[in-house]
């Protein structure tokens, strides 16, 4: 019996050097934790297309049954938002500002799933017209958002704030309640709230946590925390996920019957 096709979502790459000062080389990278919560938690297949560009788009969305931002050490370059650089030590990745910034719009306009996570939900905000705070820490009123550099992994992605969840949404459904404890490991955070989104979730500080696109088709969410770690292991991340997935097949699906039609067509 052939096995169904499975789901496939596409996780774009960092583009980074690596390597000893002055022996660099460019790298296409993806973070471990981000594929396996994907085939995990989604029960899809995490697909890279490394080289791809915004022109190709239009023909490589249309092979994916979803997309999912995920977070990195990079931030969006913030001339995307009409401001100069704050933080010149902090690295950028214009390359992957090309490809995300374009494809988030597609997906919105296609009605392909969308989950957004640390920078993908930054990258969400600043495609849609939003503005980020460079450094959430030195905003007056504002939490240090940023994890302990330096402690084991397991403390870095360790619950260390709840977030306030609004009333009557999926997130409050997928937590069970109206609050829920996440992590928290980021420096930079949304300013101005993209016009095309409504926010889901707020730290104790206001900043916040969560979002949606306002009349999104389908599956089109992004989270400033990292649901991705273990995610099997945290009920409110493995419904996240789960929920994903199954957007994903309903994606799958209805590509699969728009091909059989268009070769009975044939």
């Amino acid at each position: 019996m052939n096995k169904p096709t499975p789901c496939m979502v596409w996780l774009p790459a960092d583009h980074r050097l690596l390597g000893d000062h002055g022996h660099q080389m460019p790298f296409l990278l993806l973070g471990d934790k981000y594929a396996r919560a994907v085939k995990v938690g989604a029960d899809c297949q995490p697909v890279m297309f490394p080289l791809a560009d915004a022109g190709q788009i239009p023909d490589l969305l249309p092979l994916v049954d979803g997309v999912m931002l995920t977070g990195s050490p990079s931030n969006v370059h913030p001339a995307h938002f009409d401001e100069d650089v704050a933080d010149p030590s902090l690295p950028l990745d214009p390359v992957r500002d090309e490809l995300t910034l374009a494809l988030i719009k597609a997906c919105v306009h296609e009605g392909v799933p969308l989950l957004g996570i640390c920078r993908g939900f930054q990258e969400i905000n600043v495609a849609l017209g939003g503005t980020l705070h460079q450094r959430v820490h030195e905003v007056p009123g504002r939490m240090d958002h940023r994890e302990p550099k330096g402690a084991p992994y397991d403390e870095q992605y360790a619950p260390r704030h709840a977030i306030r969840l609004a009333p009557g949404s999926v997130f409050e459904a997928w937590a069970g309640g109206p609050e829920v404890m996440v992590n928290s490991l980021h420096g930079q955070g949304i300013n101005r709230l993209a016009p095309g989104l409504d926010a889901m979730a707020h730290a104790p500080d206001g900043q916040v946590e969560a979002v949606a696109v306002q009349g999104a088709r389908t599956f089109a969410y992004a989270v400033q925390f990292h649901p991705e770690w273990r995610c099997w292991e945290t009920p409110f991340y493995n419904a996240i996920f789960d929920a994903f997935g199954k957007a994903c097949r309903q994606r799958r699906s209805l590509r699969l019957q728009a091909a059989d039609l268009a070769r009975a067509g044939t």
